[in-house]
């Protein structure tokens, strides 16, 4: 019998300990995003949610070879007013990871994290400004797929990506987005479009996006919300082989 070669990996690093909050069930979110990752080809594990799990994932990035295919962290804002990550292992790690060639996925609220790591901001093409970005009441929410924008939204994927996505979640608004990025969705609020997800590939070739759903479990309940993380994942890891239905 041939030996299948191994599939592509990911780390999902869930928000536990001080990357924790009291909005976000980080546990939850980590693990359907997993599912949806699984799905789209990917061996996925999920951090712990030690209280030192997020810092003791991001530290085991300093060897190069404990590198995942892509890094998907969906952690929060530490309000302990420490900086973020500890200075040492954790920043080194994070900081070698964001310079290197491995594919990144930032889910939600991962924007308003790292706020000392200007690195952070410049990989993900994007983030959440104090003060500034906001959000109107969780509630049911259309988000608008820009058919054309990139060839990812009209490649052969397991799930129809619908043109309208439609779900329960936070519509992030007034982002500071980057102007290298490709906007794959948005919302309308108050007459402008907030941009929602996102896509950068710099001059390497090195791929990241941002997805800015995904408060709870009910936004990974959307089919729609589903299919579009499904192809972000298999633009971030062309290698992957899609689990068929």
């Amino acid at each position: 019998m041939p030996k299948h070669p191994p599939r592509p990996s990911a780390l999902v690093v869930a928000g536990a300990g001080r990357y924790a909050d009291p909005w976000h069930p980080f546990a939850v979110t980590a693990a359907r995003a997993a599912d949806v990752l699984r799905g789209a080809g990917l061996e996925v594990e999920v951090t712990p949610g030690t209280d030192d799990g997020v810092e003791d994932a991001l530290a085991a990035l300093v060897d190069p070879g404990a590198w995942p295919d892509v890094l998907v962290l969906d952690v929060g804002l530490p309000r302990d007013g420490a900086p973020s990550p500890a200075p040492g292992p954790a920043l080194d790690g994070l900081r070698a990871f964001l310079a290197g060639d491995r594919a990144l996925l930032g889910v939600h609220v991962a924007a308003t994290s790292f706020v000392e790591v200007p690195e952070w901001e410049e990989r993900l093409g994007g983030r959440w400004v104090r003060d500034l970005t906001w959000h109107p009441p969780i509630g049911p929410a259309q988000v608008r797929v820009r058919t054309g924008a990139h060839p990812l939204l009209s490649a052969p994927g397991t799930t129809a990506l619908p043109d309208v996505v439609e779900l329960v979640d936070e519509v992030y608004c007034d982002l500071r987005v980057s102007g290298d990025v490709v906007v794959l969705a948005d919302a309308e609020h108050e007459g402008r479009a907030q941009p929602l997800a996102w896509v950068r590939e710099d001059a390497r070739g090195v791929r990241t996006a941002y997805d800015a759903l995904g408060h709870d479990e009910r936004s990974f309940d959307s089919p729609g919300h589903r299919a579009l993380l499904e192809r972000l994942a298999g633009w971030l890891v062309p290698g992957a082989s899609p689990r068929r239905s």
